[in-house]
């Protein structure tokens, strides 16, 4: 538990694609193993939370941040584990919900609500009704956010 004058620190990735020290690409899939090997160290350092953000350009390796967090999950032993966003637009509130949930289940209690992307009033209402009643979001107010 933190007080309210203590600074958290964590981390912000969308997994940029990067290169090698000779200069070549590294793989999208490498890229995400490093990335999960970087919240271990985090984790080990003390870092307060991971955030990682859902995006779909070839020069960000992570289009599915859950999956990532749920291998991060199994690795780790403090850190807070979130999205920086998730859009949903493309998606089912209650599958994105139940994805979380487990990711939750697989951390102890460690996952964070994610931060939403909506393009529907009525879609983001729903989701907010969804995720404002988990016990999670109850417990990290400060993570409980929507925009539309």
């Amino acid at each position: 538990m933190s007080s309210a004058n203590e600074v958290l620190f964590g981390l912000d990735t969308f997994g940029d694609m990067t290169n090698d020290l000779a200069g070549n690409p590294i793989s999208a899939g490498q890229v995400i193993r490093n990335l999960v090997d970087q919240a271990v160290l985090a984790d080990e350092l003390g870092l307060h939370a991971i955030n990682i953000g859902e995006h779909h350009r070839d020069d960000f390796a992570v289009s599915a941040p859950d999956t990532v967090l749920a291998g991060i999950a199994t690795r780790t032993k403090r850190i807070t584990l979130g999205t920086g966003v998730t859009v949903l637009s493309s998606e089912d509130p209650v599958r994105v919900y139940q994805r979380f949930a487990t990711i939750d289940g697989l951390s102890n209690g460690r996952a964070g609500s994610p931060p939403v992307e909506v393009h529907s009033p009525n879609r983001s209402h729903y989701l907010a009704t969804i995720f404002r009643s988990t016990t999670s979001c109850s417990r990290k107010n400060s993570n409980c956010w929507f925009s539309s």
